[in-house]
């Protein structure tokens, strides 16, 4: 309850009290004591009173203050998101009722119904129907194969399954399976634009494949970083290029690795880019998929958002070398996470 009073009433109700002790205290002083006596305790009381009321402040007003600040300022900076629901002193009544229905607010739970209602909403409001893409591409393919270029028919085969997986389901959790199939998938069609020059190897360890692929991951967790490291890594690479997808497990993770041997980030870039990976803030969420990194940030955000602070992306670069991007996730078997 006195938490919930916040700094400035409290401030106001221990200022009251010091005054009328000090007032019954000058009372009591000049009804008992002689005028001399008076002119001499007076002034002593009034500066007892003056060190008091200074510890006061600084203790209830000036190191109360200065914690709120230093809190709201990481909160602001992207540095921490539980520990200003847990303000101990809030500057006011309503500032302490407004965290603490922001914490409601950004429950994992309802962030992630949230955003789920959002990808339902986007769907209709961009009048997207599936079932006429599909055809129309189906119609381009049967073209193509009437013409006999294959080449196309393939291609277009191709795009209609990216499509088909993408936008099918608003499910969360899919298997590392399917997951695998839609990265070979995309990276199909970007074999039409780099021809041979580009190559994908998936390793998993063939004694742990069948318990590998049935594990469940978000959706959409590895093309946008698949698709980062063949923008950024390879494409501006000379020569042949090598992308490779490794997974394995401990015995409470997953582990999955996209490894390019691209043409590799700076340190400078580098520190940048795991810096922002370091704070779980919404405000990359809105920045759109196509600017470098913000992919990645977006994938890491999510994962955070669903598992934990303790799950989420790293990356490690080497100049003209290549990049490894390491994909942490809680092992997940069906719809059950067992995370701790």
């Amino acid at each position: 309850m006195v938490r919930k009073m916040g700094l400035m009433v409290q401030l106001l109700f221990l200022y009251a009290l010091l005054f009328f002790a000090m007032l019954i205290a000058v009372v009591v002083l000049w009804s008992l004591a002689a005028e001399e006596i008076v002119s001499i305790w007076l002034p002593l009381l009034f500066s007892f009173f003056l060190v008091v009321l200074f510890g006061i402040t600084w203790q209830k007003i000036v190191v109360p203050f200065s914690e709120t600040e230093k809190l709201l300022a990481l909160f602001a900076a992207g540095y921490t998101l539980e520990g200003v629901y847990d303000i101990r002193y809030p500057y006011s009544a309503g500032m302490h009722d407004t965290l603490a229905r922001l914490n409601e607010l950004l429950q994992t739970r309802d962030l992630l119904q949230a955003s789920k209602r959002q990808e339902q909403y986007l769907a209709l409001q961009n009048q997207i129907n599936p079932h006429f893409l599909y055809n129309t591409l189906e119609g381009i393919r049967s073209e193509a194969l009437s013409a006999g270029v294959h080449s196309i028919a393939e291609m277009t085969e191709a795009l209609s399954t990216f499509f088909r997986y993408t936008i099918s389901t608003m499910d969360h959790l899919v298997t590392v399976e399917d997951e695998l199939g839609n990265i070979e998938t995309y990276f199909l069609i970007q074999q039409y634009r780099f021809g041979k020059r580009l190559q994908l190897r998936i390793e998993i360890d063939e004694a742990e494949r069948s318990e590998i692929y049935a594990y469940r991951l978000p959706k959409l967790i590895l093309q946008p970083i698949v698709e980062n490291s063949i923008l950024h890594g390879l494409e501006r690479k000379v020569g042949a290029g090598l992308l490779r997808v490794q997974l394995e497990t401990t015995e409470t993770r997953l582990l999955i690795t996209v490894s390019d041997d691209g043409v590799g980030m700076e340190s400078q870039e580098l520190e940048k880019l795991n810096r922002n990976l370091a704070i779980r803030s919404l405000s990359h969420v809105s920045e759109g998929r196509n600017r470098g990194g913000i992919a990645i940030v977006n994938v890491n955000n999510r994962i955070k958002l669903l598992f934990g602070e303790q799950y989420g992306v790293t990356i490690t670069s080497t100049p003209s070398v290549g990049t490894d991007v390491e994909v942490v996730l809680p092992r997940i078997v069906g719809e059950k996470t067992g995370v701790q």
